[in-house]
């Protein structure tokens, strides 16, 4: 597609105005190591919410958002729960408080706050270290695949003759643009460029929605959508056919093994539960919560984040899903069986949107990649410097040796990320290694040290490594990773069971530093007795029931503002005011047993109050 000469100035003004602040903001990050990878714990709660969202708002998520709407109707509500999206419900109500409650920069940092200075702490530091920078890599080359697909799409130089060969070409150009951001300005340059950015999203994609409501009526929809596409509700099996609409729509639903849909389902509520559990993975969400300025502040931010993104995400993927059902299909068809659904996105954008609006459309995708690799970058260097750098090789050096490290950390894995991503293709083996391969192996271990006081480091490090290790023979094995998953939680969990018991637990006063000032609800009775034998007085949290309770309400509230957006834009107008009924319904809820209880001092007593708010 050629762009004109204005979408392109604007595409133009975009990124120098991104670069310009990330050179502007440079001098304050890099003072010191914490003012690089925290910010200085000085942004308030909103920017770094802006900053999620943006983060959170990849194109590479969207193009698969988008494929999932267009085959699989509203249902495709749940299927991102893989991730699980719903995660931000658990962090918002009470994982983000205990979390930033801890004062530590890392995820790794946090496992010593945890487990103390013995061997398995360090074994412990060392593998979630490792888990860490797998994981960024992970994202690294996601985000390098779907920006080249994109900007390949889009941009109207033909940067080499073989289509493949060009995404990459435009995949390299922008993960270099991004990079120079990132690691000159550090958690400052992130966040203050992505807020710019998350601005520039939110107007793409209510643009996007309003145009697909003014093209396509709900009579055209209708007539290019299979029975069952506007359900909610389903059965044992999924039950839609495509028949004489799209017929490759059938094979693709077969090959996402999501026809037995109840099974699929239960294997998802499994999944994401466990993993919300365990809590956020070392990577920018982590980041983010840790920034924040009080335990507080990092629970409001999370809840933010559902606040800013949904809606107006949803409204673009959603846009751009309509329009393509609309026009694209007879297109996907000629395709036959290559048929490739992640063009959905391009077809849409160059075909329905005016001159001027698609130079600050496509701003605003390209500024979605960079938001998420840039979030994604800034978690690298965080781990090497602060975890192995700082702790193990040069422990005694200044602010700038550590800012500098940073610097080549962050180059070193873009670059390798980067790698990666030549030689994987497809979106969706990068999304279901991610989701399901790296967090089977991650999710046990990290569940269990929240909430069981004799969970010790040898438990955390066996734990996390026999999931990992059993990442390895699944691959080859014809089992989707979902459907792996369930089997690498098991041998995950078994091997934190059976390392816990061969060995001692760890040191009591270790623990009960850690429940003093983090005071997670669980298993941690012997503990508290053991504070209470020389402070009478201390009061254990006793708010299980209640957070459990406001997660439930919270998930519903999150599913109802994504189905908010989705029948807006379909204009189903009564199936819009339900939703909105129950979104108005459980923010009401949540107001009153969530957010003003949040910083009640009679909440755990004098000193659960003052861990609310230092720390």
């Amino acid at each position: 597609m050629n762009l004109t000469s204005l979408d392109l100035g604007i595409i133009a003004l975009y990124l120098i105005a991104t670069l310009a602040v990330g050179f502007w903001i440079s001098k304050r990050a890099s003072k010191n190591i914490e003012g690089y990878f925290l910010g200085g714990k000085s942004l308030p709660w909103y920017y770094l919410g802006l900053s999620n969202a943006s983060g959170m708002f990849d194109i590479s998520g969207t193009m698969w958002l988008v494929y999932l709407l267009f085959i699989y109707g509203l249902k495709s509500i749940y299927i991102p729960w893989l991730w699980p999206t719903f995660n931000q419900i658990f962090l918002m109500i009470f994982l983000s408080v205990w979390l930033r409650r801890s004062g530590v920069m890392t995820g790794a940092e946090w496992i010593t706050f945890r487990f103390g200075e013995g061997k398995g702490a360090k074994l412990s530091h060392l593998i979630v270290v490792i888990f860490a920078l797998f994981s960024v890599l992970g994202f690294l080359a996601y985000g390098f695949v779907g920006i080249g697909k994109f900007a390949a799409a889009f941009l109207p130089w033909q940067l080499a003759v073989d289509p493949r060969h060009n995404e990459i070409a435009y995949g390299l150009i922008f993960t270099a643009i991004t990079t120079v951001y990132v690691v000159k300005g550090g958690m400052f340059s992130v966040v203050i460029t992505e807020v710019l950015q998350f601005f520039i999203m939110t107007i793409a994609s209510i643009a996007i929605g309003v145009i697909a409501m003014m093209q396509v009526s709900p009579e055209m929809l209708a007539a290019v959508t299979p029975a069952g596409w506007y359900d909610l509700s389903f059965g044992w099996q999924l039950d839609m056919d495509w028949r004489g609409i799209l017929d490759s729509a059938n094979q693709r639903i077969i090959d996402d093994g999501y026809s037995l849909f109840t099974i699929f389902m239960m294997l998802v509520l499994f999944k994401g539960i466990l993993s919300s559990m365990a809590g956020p993975a070392p990577n920018y969400d982590m980041q983010r919560i840790l920034s924040a300025r009080t335990p507080v502040e990092a629970a409001k931010m999370s809840w933010f984040v559902n606040v800013v993104l949904i809606i107006p995400r949803y409204m673009m993927i959603t846009g751009l899903a309509v329009l393509a059902l609309a026009f694209f299909i007879p297109d996907l068809t000629a395709m036959g069986p290559d048929v490739d659904f992640e063009q959905i996105l391009p077809f849409a954008l160059s075909n329905y949107i005016p001159t001027g609006l698609l130079g600050v459309v496509v701003a605003g995708l390209l500024a979605s990649f960079m938001s998420t690799f840039a979030a994604t970058t800034n978690a690298a260097p965080a781990y090497v410097v602060n975890d192995i750098y700082k702790k193990y090789m040069n422990p005694n050096a200044d602010d700038k040796t550590y800012v500098k490290v940073s610097y080549l950390v962050s180059l070193i894995f873009v670059v390798i990320g980067t790698a990666i991503g030549l030689f994987v293709p497809s979106l969706n083996e990068i999304i279901m290694w991610l989701v399901s391969a790296l967090w089977g192996g991650y999710t046990a271990a990290n569940m269990l040290k929240w909430y069981w006081w004799r969970f010790n480091g040898y438990g955390y490090f066996f734990g996390m490594l026999t999931g990992l290790v059993t990442t390895i023979p699944l691959a080859f094995v014809d089992l989707s990773p979902l459907e792996g998953f369930p089997i690498l939680f098991v041998t995950s969990f078994i091997g934190c069971i059976v390392a816990t018991y061969l060995t001692p637990a760890e040191d009591m006063q270790t623990l009960m530093k850690f429940y003093k000032k983090t005071r997670p609800w669980g298993f941690w009775q012997p503990v508290i007795a053991e504070i209470q034998s020389s402070e009478p007085d201390f009061e254990p949290n006793r708010q299980f029931v209640r957070d459990i309770t406001n997660v439930v309400v919270g998930i519903v509230w999150h599913t109802s503002l994504t189905a908010t957006a989705i029948f807006l834009v379909i204009q189903s107008w009564t199936e819009l005011y339900i939703a909105l009924g129950v979104a108005v319904v459980t923010s009401a809820y949540l107001k009153r047993m969530w957010w003003d209880r949040l910083s009640d001092e009679d909440e755990h007593g004098p000193q659960g109050q003052k861990a609310l708010t230092t720390d």
